[in-house]
């Protein structure tokens, strides 16, 4: 046989694949690399939780930051009527462009520009929900082995999206001491050279925080100084209580390029919708290359959903104004119920540290002040076996010594629970 002929022969067989007479095994196919190390850290530890399967009483779910749950806080009537109009046209159920409708991306920039940090409808790509407009911005800013600053406590997605990418989390402690402020100190010691950005949750899930101007202005100057990108997470925008006041990160610096995140789901209690959006801040042309890396990675999803942007227009900006004020209000008097039964140590052994907005606040754990719980991870099991009160343990936003507890729920809900966890404190403490 000629080389030639060998090298035919040996193409074939290739091609043909194994021969019917193999004695190997299928196995099955592999599951990709990337796909292996794409595990949100809450998963593990939710999952860990023996769930009561027949309660005595009811269990009181203080624990997903879902505004629907409990049926008390819905959409506005004339987004449903705008919904629902719009699909009677039977015109908006195509396609659209992979960045968002241009009528939705005009209203969003109408709506979030400022004199200080201008938007126009080429500044904003629409997304599924803002879960996936975080996943977006992070796979465009970082290559495998680069890393980015995330907050701990801190949103557990962050994380899940870098490590799918390849990517290193270096986290920074909010200090719960300082009404969760950032330790900037600390944070100097986390920068090397493929340090890419900085993540800033405002105001803050799982802490209920909300950034003064003074403090987001020290984080733009750390920012500055080491040329990183700030991802800006505001899907709480807005969302505060008495005597505390939003303000959006990009206002207040034209040097530092900066990509806020926010979405529909939680001020217009719509989280299945799965609408969300990128604003690209960057007065500097700073991000011409990530402006470009986002625009590609749009066209993996084909656009957002194309009933729900239809009606961002009169979602943002013909909703009454009325609404926000009653929602803010409602979710302060829950929330104020909610810490009204922890102050003066009227529960020994937990401290709330109160919040200034969102929907959350974290209470700490002291173990010594009970006789048989060793951390707050076997609080909340023990409680949610015992009192079947739900809250999250602090461990799965990168904070032990914490649970999480969620006020969406009604008032008289809200208050039952308190006095469940104030039972089980007293029958277990030291």
């Amino acid at each position: 046989m000629s080389a030639m002929e060998s090298k035919v022969k040996t193409a074939a067989a290739v091609v043909s694949g194994p021969s019917s007479s193999s004695s190997s095994t299928w196995l099955g196919a592999p599951a990709s690399e990337r796909s292996k190390r794409t595990i949100n850290p809450i998963r593990a530890i939710v999952d860990a939780l023996k769930i009561p399967k027949n309660p005595m009483k009811p269990l009181l779910k203080l624990s997903l930051g879902d505004p629907t749950v409990f049926g008390n806080m819905d959409v506005p009537d004339s987004v449903i009527d705008d919904v629902t109009s719009n699909l009677r046209t039977k015109k908006i159920n195509g396609y659209l462009p992979s960045t968002g409708l241009p009528d939705a991306k005009r209203a969003i920039a109408l709506k979030f520009t400022q004199k200080s940090a201008p938007l126009t409808e080429n500044d904003v790509i629409i997304n599924s929900g803002a879960s996936g407009s975080i996943r977006m911005v992070i796979e465009t800013l970082l290559n495998p082995g680069d890393n980015i600053l995330l907050p701990q406590p801190g949103f557990p997605l962050y994380e899940c999206c870098a490590t799918s990418q390849g990517a290193k989390c270096r986290f920074y402690n909010l200090l719960a001491g300082s009404n969760w402020e950032a330790d900037l100190k600390q944070m100097e010691t986390l920068v090397d050279k493929r340090t890419r950005a900085i993540l800033v949750n405002n105001p803050s899930n799982p802490c209920g925080s909300v950034f003064s101007k003074e403090h987001l202005t020290q984080i733009l100057n750390f920012a500055e100084k080491h040329h990183l990108v700030v991802v800006a997470d505001e899907i709480y925008a807005n969302i505060t209580f008495t005597g505390t006041k939003f303000i959006p990160i990009a206002s207040l610096s034209k040097e530092v390029p900066v990509l806020s995140i926010g979405g529909l789901a939680k001020q217009y209690c719509v989280p299945g919708w799965r609408v969300g959006w990128i604003l690209i801040h960057d007065r500097k042309d700073r991000l011409k290359e990530v402006r470009k890396g986002l625009l590609h990675m749009s066209t993996l999803i084909l656009g957002a959903n194309s009933i729900v942007q239809h009606s961002i227009p009169h979602m943002l900006h013909k909703t009454d104004t009325s609404y926000y004020k009653a929602f803010n209000k409602q979710l302060e008097s829950q929330a104020e119920n909610f810490m009204s039964g922890f102050r003066n140590n009227q529960i020994p052994g937990l401290r709330c540290i109160e919040p200034k907005g969102a929907m959350y606040c974290m209470v700490e754990v002291d173990e010594t002040k009970f006789k048989d719980i060793k951390d707050a991870f076997e609080f909340t099991q023990k409680l949610l076996l015992e009192e079947f009160v739900f809250v999250l343990p602090g461990a799965c936003f990168r904070a032990p010594e914490y649970f999480r507890a969620v006020f969406l729920a009604p008032k008289e809900i809200i208050k039952e629970a308190v006095g469940r966890i104030k039972a089980f404190c007293d029958r277990h403490k030291a």
